[in-house]
C-alpha cells in the first residue's frame, strides 16, 4: 500500500456500536418540527429540527427526551405546505444525546408523496 494512503480503523457504524440499518440514502435537511409520545403515563411534547431524512425514517434534533422504542407523532413544517405534515406512525430506533432516529412504520400515499419531494 502506497504511504500516502491511510486505511479506515473502523467504520461509523462499527464506532458508534450500532449496524446500519437504513435501507437507502439520507438527505439533510432543516425542518422544524414538533413531536409528541407517552412517557410513563405523561404527554411529552417537543420542539426540534429535522437534520436528515430517508425513505423509511427521520433524524431529529430535539429540546426533550425520549427512549428507544417510544411511539412519537411528528409535526414536520415542510416547505411549500401550509398545515405540518402529520406522521402519526413512528417509532424512535435510537438516541444520543439530544440527536434520535425515527423509523416511520406506515405513510400514507399522500404522506409519502410530500416527503419524496425532499429526498
Amino acid at each position: 500500500m502506497p504511504p500516502d494512503t491511510a486505511t479506515p480503523v473502523a467504520t461509523v457504524a462499527e464506532f458508534s456500536g450500532q449496524s446500519e440499518r437504513r435501507h437507502g440514502g439520507r438527505t439533510p435537511t432543516l425542518f422544524s418540527l414538533l413531536y409528541s409520545c407517552m412517557d410513563s403515563g405523561q404527554m411529552l411534547i417537543g420542539d426540534g429540527t429535522v437534520t436528515d431524512l430517508s425513505s423509511r425514517g427521520i433524524g431529529i434534533r430535539g429540546n426533550q427526551s425520549v427512549t428507544p422504542g417510544m411511539k412519537v407523532t411528528l409535526f414536520i413544517d415542510l416547505p411549500g405546505m401550509e398545515e405540518p405534515l402529520c406522521i402519526t406512525q413512528s417509532q424512535v430506533s435510537w438516541v444520543e444525546g439530544c440527536r434520535f432516529g425515527v423509523e416511520m412504520k406506515t405513510l400514507t400515499l399522500e404522506e409519502k408523496n410530500h416527503l419524496r419531494f425532499f429526498l
